[in-house]
């Protein structure tokens, strides 16, 4: 669903990312973790086809992402760290035009269904998007993903800002989507939500994938110690 090949992006000297060598699979949640300028951010910009890379490619379903990026966003969900929407618009509102935008036309009872999936209570639907919480923007990011079929995700640290409950409320639509087969990468500071949601987990240094790992297979603690090993480089 999303793949990489010696991926690169420059900036003059500055090598913002090297050689990405990545794969997601339907079903799986990759977590990439690394601190501030590691390359996360460069990486989801580079699938979404924001910025053009310098070198190597980028796959969305089959699709060169700098070949047709309009084909690969079509397959795509982006959901940020902050949801940008329309906050004089509903819940509803903003779903049924976003959705639109990309091409998909529901009835009234299947956009509702979405955002129910999502998690956002009956009673806020039609209540204007500016008195929603984070955590409710994210749940209609998360419906708008549904409502255009979304075969892959790319979550910019989605949790951020989040208080515990809704961040695990988060962690679990996530993790409903990935049985329902998307492919999910997220860069993320939160070790915890990676091991407890991930199916595998990168660690990102200075534009480099450094480390990688099976979630099933790595303690918290050792996860933590094997982070800030490589950030201590």
């Amino acid at each position: 669903m999303l793949e990489t090949q010696k991926l690169c992006k420059t900036y003059g000297e500055v090598a913002a990312l090297r050689d990405l060598d990545l794969v997601v699979r339907p079903g799986e949640i990759y977590c990439m973790l690394g601190a501030n300028g590691a390359g996360k951010t460069t990486t989801i910009n580079l699938l979404l086809g924001f910025i053009a890379p310098s070198s190597g490619s980028a796959r969305v379903c089959g699709i060169d992402v700098a070949q047709d990026p309009t084909g690969a966003r079509h397959k795509l969900a982006y959901i940020p760290e902050t949801v940008m929407l329309y906050g004089a618009l509903s819940g509803f509102e903003n779903l049924q035009y976003f959705s639109e935008l990309s091409g998909h036309r529901h009835p009234e009872s299947t956009l509702r269904e979405c955002l129910a999936r999502a998690g956002l209570q009956a009673s806020a639907h039609d209540r204007p998007l500016k008195g929603y919480s984070k955590g409710m923007r994210q749940k209609v990011g998360v419906a708008i993903a549904l409502a255009k079929r979304a075969e892959a995700l790319l979550l910019d640290e989605p949790t951020s800002g989040l208080d515990p409950k809704a961040s695990n409320e988060f962690s679990e639509l996530i993790l409903a989507l990935a049985r329902d087969g998307a492919a999910i990468l997220m860069a993320t500071h939160d070790l915890f939500r990676a091991k407890e949601t991930g199916t595998r987990i990168g660690i990102m240094r200075e534009g480099m994938l450094r480390a990688q790992y099976d979630a099933a297979a790595i303690s918290h603690g050792e996860l933590e110690k094997a982070y800030l090993e490589q950030m201590q480089g």
